[in-house]
């Protein structure tokens, strides 16, 4: 008697719930946060909510939402393919920055679309990432590398890092910068190359500080380095980050009742310094929450690019990683007077359609890279 074949169930891509709850917890603090962040007193015992903002927020979380499950559903080397017809796609759009775009501040960063201020250089972080995964996966040289066989993705990443400059962006420049060497880490350099490499950044540092970088860049570099120097014009912004973060104690003062924010001396409070507020109102313990779960989320990413099951799926892993990572440091850091103010948002908590759809999408990329792992 012959026996039965035995019968096999293929299960399909299974939900990563790790990512899944970590995302949607770092998103509900931000929008708990964002609500304090919002309802600050302009003027003596009148209270005056900006409601608009937090239900903005509300708004672009959801429609990220569903670009991510949009990501997620489509097979990431379909991304592959499409990847330097996006990044000409970007760049064509940081173009029509100096074009189209509305000038806030001094910088001319966004777009406007009817009531939505779309910024280019936010949406080109995805694109960036792609492109580099994509070169690393069909990239022939092999280790360890010269510096010659890494002009194609230095030359990827300096189009954009020259363009956002000129906006100017110091912040989203560095952010390229970090993210790309991070990328590049993934590939083994030879010894004489980086020394070479060490050699040329001590010459192009003095050089950008001298040329490129504007005026109000180079304040808020040296206000960092002495912030006791300008404190009610450069320092104005690191000293009540640092006096919130103070005021939060160990326990913190409890939600919406922490007075740099609710009396209006803390700037920028929902999109650049949305930290403070969040250690003001919950202190030390809910901070170290915050951030364990934002290290959580860039470890799990080397996790997820460690089990991807080609070489452009752990480069993708690793860049939407490292991108989170280097926004983290930079925010948390400006905010706590350890690094200099350069305008960087914290993902998920700053306020932002065009940055909460952009991590949206990065996190959709993750999801997708896990779920085919």
């Amino acid at each position: 008697m012959v026996a039965p074949s035995r019968i096999s169930f293929r299960s399909g891509p299974q939900i990563d719930m790790a990512l899944l709850v970590c995302s949607v917890a770092i998103a509900t603090l931000g929008l708990v946060n964002l609500y304090s962040a919002t309802s600050y007193y302009v003027e003596a015992g009148k209270k005056a909510g900006l409601a608009d903002i937090y239900v903005s927020q509300v708004y672009w979380i959801v429609v990220g939402g569903l670009l991510a499950i949009l990501t997620a559903v489509i097979d990431y080397r379909h991304y592959e393919r499409l990847a330097y017809v996006f990044y000409g796609a970007g760049i064509v759009s940081l173009l029509l920055v100096f074009v189209l775009g509305s000038d806030i501040r001094g910088s001319v960063r966004w777009i406007p679309v009817g009531s939505f201020h779309f910024q280019p250089s936010e949406f080109m972080k995805i694109v960036f990432i792609l492109v580099l995964a994509k070169h690393l996966h069909n990239d022939p040289h092999l280790e360890p590398r010269r510096w010659v066989d890494l002009t194609v993705p230095l030359g990827i990443t300096a189009i954009p890092v020259a363009l956002v400059m000129a906006q100017p962006d110091l912040g989203t420049a560095l952010v390229y910068m970090f993210t790309a060497g991070t990328i590049l880490a993934m590939v083994r350099i030879r010894r004489r190359s980086l020394l070479s490499a060490v050699a040329f950044a001590s010459v192009a540092v003095p050089l950008t500080w001298s040329y490129l970088l504007k005026d109000y860049q180079k304040s808020r570099i040296t206000s960092f380095l002495d912030p006791e120097h300008d404190i009610t014009g450069t320092g104005w912004h690191a000293l009540q980050s640092k006096t919130a973060i103070g005021n939060g104690g160990l326990t913190g003062c409890g939600f919406m009742q922490g007075t740099q924010n609710q009396f209006g001396f803390l700037p920028d409070q929902f999109s650049d310094f949305p930290f403070s507020v969040f250690a003001e109102d919950w202190g030390l313990f809910g901070c170290a929450l915050l951030i364990a779960l934002y290290c959580f989320l860039c470890v799990w990413a080397i996790h997820i690019a460690s089990q991807a099951k080609d070489r452009f799926g752990a480069a993708l892993a690793v860049g939407v990683g490292s991108l989170i990572f280097w926004h983290v440091v930079a925010n948390i850091g400006m905010a706590s007077g350890i690094l200099p103010v350069v305008g960087i948002t914290l993902p998920l908590f700053s306020y932002g359609g065009s940055s909460v759809m952009t991590f949206m999408v990065c996190l959709g990329l993750l999801m997708n890279v896990s779920m085919r792992r």
